[in-house]
């Protein structure tokens, strides 16, 4: 069989089309099979030979438009480029085309274009040559290209061109994150030397934009930066702040710039110079409300960057994630093994999950009784053909001897499995083991081990469902109630459980009990949970007010209407924070239900409330006489705390003062700042000044 008869047969890769308005030729790419084929080798040789069917196809087309790059006059060198481009972007997009395409980004380099390009970036050529250069040059930076560049032709010239920020060019914008994207998973080495010429402030610069294409570059850019930039590179992202611009990002409508800046939280979140910031920032607590939206198989579908999924080494740096001792960072890097090996299956390159390693950690994980990252694990085992392990139930006080004896030796204590067996510990006895029974009744002799095994016991305490032993859900209000003091206190229901505590008993627990009674040796715990108990019990809510004005404990609540004030809502809470305040910002982990009473017990903690105004956000206002909307009952709410308001506004049009409702038409009278987003750091400032001032003020009535 021919080649080119081959291709028809197996699958038409590429045809050429001109498209309607007879602008000149682009590439259609069609994948359609015919016949299914259930002999492997067969189906791969078929597959092979598409692929060198496509290569020689593009390969020939795009040779004629490189020699006129390199020798053609200006305009003839504009119109190339733009073609080339075109070529470069269809072969990516190719069911088969990451080979097609990285022959053609291998061939760029090897006919001396890559040379041309950065030639073309100097500030004697044109913006319009510039401008075209750039993008053409993003698109071939394969990692081969980059090292190439690196080692042969140096840095300096590029990142001359990729440093310079022009916030009001949003083209210019694009190229420059998305060069950086490429150049920043080269090396450790590499990656210094771009933080060193200017490109690390360049990318948080990019963070503030709003155009969508420069944040998905910055989102891959400062993950990449973060697996490949060592602790060096880490070191730079907190110092220029990095884990707090990840927080925009991460609110940004667009599923995969937010996808990516949950991403690199995450690889932030494991690593110890950075896990403070990281956890501080707010991003990881939106992360399992996104992966309950979206499937791995269809995420990986629905945008050009993921479809020919990432390289092996970047995937080799995810895989210690799998054993993270954070549940978002579990569940978020399960779900991306589980999107690769979809993209993978369909790449005929599932062994590459052999290679790296990834398999076992995937067992691992699929077997534990965290149900989200469990799931997940257990498809991507599923589309690689491996077997699913055992799979533990969350409930664990329901446990088996057999489910504690499987989790003991899937946690890496496998040497103590049958001290678990012998004594018969099952879940009820493995929640209220302390660090005597280890050494005593289970001959965990060596200190550190019993350390190392504690901290995944507590870990499984707070992962654990209670519901079958809680009648009362005191673990429900342990977790509620503690929220932003200390979520490692639900560590504590099972011990408080067994002591025959209750959320009816919660008003008679005293120092002394939770010591004795419940076994909660942490003075600090104990303490913080007195105080979240006092603050329970004695809170008698009216409507929108307190009987008793709470101690203003925060500086600044942002209320923002989610359809349409979510990014300049989460760029003023950086902006603040930076400036040493502290935001609360509500996030979508507080949107459901149970915890709006706690997003109004923010709201009468906080000393300003700054209102963000886009358009049409108090449209829903107009009418509600039962004080449904959530704008609405915000506002009303923090008139009645005496908060002091400030509205912020971009491209709002305040509706007539009669129209709104009674109970909250005064902040039409408040002083507010008008948002211009070229001019942010000077909307900033006003705003600083307002809450400032006003901080005074509220000191000298107090």
């Amino acid at each position: 069989m021919s080649v080119t008869a081959s291709c028809s047969v197996v699958e038409r890769v590429v045809t050429w089309s001109r498209d309607g308005s007879g602008s000149g030729q682009h590439f259609a790419s069609v994948a359609t099979r015919q016949g299914s084929y259930t002999n492997p080798e067969k189906e791969g040789c078929l597959r092979q030979t598409s692929v060198k069917c496509a290569i020689a196809e593009y390969s020939n087309r795009l040779q004629i438009f490189l020699t006129k790059i390199k020798h053609g006059s200006a305009q003839q060198q504009l119109s190339s480029l733009d073609e080339s481009l075109k070529i470069i972007r269809s072969a990516w997009d190719l069911c088969l085309g990451k080979d097609v395409a990285l022959h053609l980004c291998l061939q760029v380099r090897e006919d001396g274009i890559l040379e041309c390009l950065v030639e073309r970036l100097d500030a004697s050529q044109t913006t319009e040559m510039q401008l075209a250069a750039a993008r053409f040059l993003e698109q071939v930076l394969i990692k081969d290209n980059v090292e190439y560049i690196v080692t042969r032709m140096g840095m300096d010239s590029l990142l001359k061109f990729v440093v310079e920020v022009n916030g009001s060019d949003l083209a210019r914008q694009q190229v420059n994150a998305g060069i950086l994207e490429s150049l920043l998973k080269e090396s450790e080495r590499t990656c210094l030397q771009i933080i060193k010429l200017g490109g690390l402030q360049s990318l948080i610069e990019l963070c503030r934009s709003t155009d969508i294409g420069t944040q998905r570059h910055c989102a891959i850019a400062l993950g990449n930066l973060a697996i490949y930039g060592g602790e060096e590179g880490l070191k730079a992202m907190i110092q220029m702040k990095a884990p707090d611009w990840l927080f925009p990002l991460a609110f940004s409508p667009d599923d995969t710039v937010r996808y990516y800046a949950c991403l690199t939280s995450v690889y932030l979140v494991g690593s110890p110079i950075c896990e403070s910031a990281a956890a501080e920032s707010g991003t990881l607590e939106l992360i399992l409300p996104f992966l309950a939206k979206h499937s791995p198989e269809d995420f990986g579908q629905q945008e050009f960057g993921h479809k020919q999924g990432r390289s092996k080494e970047w995937l080799r740096r995810l895989v210690s994630l799998l054993d993270s001792r954070r549940p978002e960072a579990r569940a978020l890097a399960a779900f991306h093994f589980a999107m690769e090996a979809h993209i993978k299956l369909n790449q005929d390159r599932l062994e590459e999950f052999h290679a790296i390693n990834a398999v076992e950690a995937l067992k691992r994980l699929a077997g534990s009784p965290d149900d989200t990252a469990s799931k997940y694990a257990a498809e991507a085992l599923r589309i690689i053909g491996e077997e699913i392990p055992h799979k533990l139930s969350q409930s664990v006080p329901l446990w088996t001897v057999d489910d504690v004896v499987y989790w003991v030796k899937q946690i890496g204590f496998p040497e103590f499995a049958s001290e678990f067996e012998a004594s018969r510990v099952d879940g009820d006895l493995l929640l209220r083991l302390d660090y005597n029974n280890m050494a005593e009744d289970l001959n965990m002799k060596n200190g550190i081990q019993r350390k190392r095994f504690m901290r995944r016991l507590r870990d499984l305490k707070i992962q654990a469902d209670l519901t079958a032993v809680d009648p009362t859900r005191l673990d429900l209000w342990l977790m509620t109630a503690t929220a932003g003091i200390d979520s490692r206190l639900t560590q504590y229901s099972y011990q408080m459980l067994d002591a025959g505590v209750d959320t009816k008993s919660l008003h008679l627990l005293t120092d002394s009990i939770l010591d004795h009674d419940c076994g909660i040796k942490n003075g600090l715990h104990r303490a913080l949970m007195l105080h979240a108990i006092e603050k329970s019990v004695h809170s008698v809510d009216l409507g929108s007010t307190l009987v008793e004005a709470p101690v203003k404990t925060l500086d600044v609540f942002i209320s923002y209407r989610r359809s349409s004030g979510s990014q300049l809502a989460s760029l003023l809470k950086v902006h603040l924070q930076l400036r040493g305040f502290r935001v609360f910002i509500d996030v979508e982990r507080l949107s459901a239900g149970m915890f709006n009473d706690k997003i109004l017990e923010h709201i009468r903690a906080a000393r300003h409330f700054v209102l963000v105004l886009t358009p049409n956000a108090l449209d829903r206002c107009i009418g509600d006489s039962e004080n449904k909307d959530w704008i609405h009952r915000e506002v009303t709410c923090a008139i009645g705390a005496s908060c002091n308001i400030i509205p912020v506004s971009d491209n709002f049009l305040w509706p007539v003062a009669d129209e709104l409702p009674e109970d909250m038409r005064v902040i039409a009278q408040f002083n507010g700042v008008r948002w211009i987003h070229d001019y942010q750091e000077a909307c900033v400032e006003k705003l600083e000044k307002f809450l400032r001032s006003n901080a005074i003020r509220l000191h000298e009535l107090q």
